[in-house]
Formats: structure tokens, C-alpha cells, sequence
């Protein structure tokens, strides 16, 4: 991507998400088949304290509206081995995918997609979205007001040496999911993926965004990830940004708006 492009995409400025989104897009972008009818493979990709059943509310819509969806497992196990297993899924799709990733699904997808022509567009949802060598916890750690502490996990040994974090019940309402009914969190925790705690301190590889179109959705209510972690990563990405008044679970608290912005980076 020329520095003129990245430029010009960075300065898109950030908008409440609703209108915005339903409104025609400010400028169109000339994408190898946009002449053919047929829309893109959407991926959905889960993060960590989580699964895929995440996306329902969003995978319902694209379905409706015609989208062929997948919402892959995420392994949760290291960085590199999950970036690998998603990049196998993604061997396995014909046409143009778009990619749509949440918190810890934003450094697999940045890294599964680097190399793959297939992949049109990646839409990052309160996600991560690192450059070559940074970590999870060096992004989530550069701006203060995550609420994500080691007090609020707890750890459990696996295997040989090896330790899966969870988010603690006392905490995982008010700092996962704030805008979602305690029954709902109530289930969410109670189900929840744990993800191993190496991935935090891996480095990420070649990011994807650097030569793929990317588009972020920023909750300005989250308490996992720094609105201004996200707002910093999205301008360095040159994403083109929004913004909503959710929690860390935008794709379950606000399903229209997050399935809005997919189908505006599918165009």
C-alpha cells in the first residue's frame, strides 16, 4: 500500500456508528472482481474468554442478507499455532474472503491473512491489531484504563508447565460485558474458553494490514481494551474507523451496527 493510500485512509475520521454506516460510502475503492455479483466468504474469528457462538447475532445477519459465513474455532493456544490454524481454514476457501476478528482474534487474523490473495478486507471489532513484533499485553498495557488485571483472572495449570487464564465470575460482567444482562454473562462465564497465558507475552509476525484494506470498530465502553489502544492501533493501521457506546462485546451488544460495518467493508 503506497504512503498516499495508508494516508488517506488514516484520516478518516472517527463516527458514531448508525447512520453512518447506513449511509453510502465516501468513497469506493476498485477491488480486482468487483465486477462479479458474487459476495465475499465472511469469517468471523473469536477471541479469548470466548467462542464462536459470539457472532450469532451478527452471522445471523449476513446470512440473511446473502453472506456465505464461517465462524471458525479459535484455538486459544499460542499466537503462531493458531495464526497457522487459521490460515489452514482459510486454504480451504475459494473467492474473496472478508475477515472479521475480535480482541485476541485480531492478532490471528493479522497474521493468518499475510500472503493470502483471497483476503479482501479485515475487520478488526475492539480487537488487537499489532505490527511485527509487538505482544498483547504491551498493547493492552500502552494506554491505562484496562480493567483486565491479573487480580481479575484466575489460573489453572495444564499439561507441563503450562497455565490457562480465566476471567473471574465476580468480575467478568462488569469488566467483559457491561452492557449485556448478568443472565447473559452468567452463561457466557460459566462457558467461557480460557486462552493459555503465553500468548500475552508472544510477539506478533508480519502484519496483514499493512497491504489489506482494514476497517475497526471501537468501543468506546471497554474495560478489556483501551478505547485509546484501539483508536492508536486503527490510525496506525489506516483502518477506516467507528465508533459505538458498547463494551468490550460489541458483536453481542450491538449486532446491526457490527454487522453494518462487515457489509461496508464486503462492498
Amino acid at each position: 500500500m503506497t504512503t498516499t493510500r495508508r494516508t488517506l485512509l488514516a484520516g478518516s475520521a472517527a463516527v458514531v456508528v448508525g447512520a453512518a454506516l447506513d449511509a453510502p460510502a465516501a468513497q469506493a475503492h476498485t477491488r480486482s472482481g468487483s465486477g462479479s455479483s458474487q459476495k465475499p466468504t465472511v469469517v468471523l474469528v473469536h477471541g479469548a474468554f470466548a467462542d464462536a457462538s459470539g457472532w450469532n447475532g451478527v452471522a445471523s445477519r449476513l446470512i440473511r442478507d446473502g453472506y456465505p459465513v464461517i465462524a471458525p474455532p479459535n484455538p486459544l493456544r499460542s499466537v503462531a499455532s493458531d495464526s497457522t490454524y487459521l490460515a489452514g481454514i482459510l486454504a480451504t476457501l475459494s473467492g474473496p474472503l472478508v475477515l472479521v476478528a475480535h480482541s485476541y482474534g485480531g492478532i490471528v487474523v493479522t497474521n493468518a491473512a499475510t500472503g493470502n490473495p483471497n483476503v479482501k478486507a479485515l475487520v478488526y471489532v475492539a480487537a488487537f491489531v499489532p505490527d511485527q513484533g509487538e505482544t498483547l499485553l504491551g498493547l493492552q498495557t500502552k494506554y491505562p484504563g484496562s480493567r483486565l488485571s491479573e487480580a481479575a483472572l484466575d489460573f489453572r495449570p495444564y499439561g507441563e508447565g503450562l497455565v490457562d487464564g480465566y476471567i473471574k465470575k465476580e468480575f467478568f460482567h462488569d469488566v467483559f460485558a457491561g452492557d449485556l444482562p448478568r443472565s447473559t454473562t452468567d452463561l457466557m462465564w460459566a462457558g467461557q474458553r480460557p486462552a493459555d497465558t503465553r500468548t500475552l507475552g508472544e510477539p506478533s509476525g508480519a502484519p496483514a494490514w499493512k497491504t489489506i484494506l482494514s476497517w475497526y470498530l471501537v468501543g468506546r465502553d471497554d474495560q478489556v481494551l483501551p478505547p485509546a489502544a484501539q483508536r492508536f492501533m486503527a490510525r496506525r493501521a489506516g483502518a477506516h474507523t467507528f465508533e459505538a457506546d458498547t463494551s468490550h462485546v460489541a458483536m453481542i451488544a450491538q449486532p446491526a451496527a457490527t454487522a453494518a460495518l462487515i457489509k461496508r467493508a464486503a462492498r
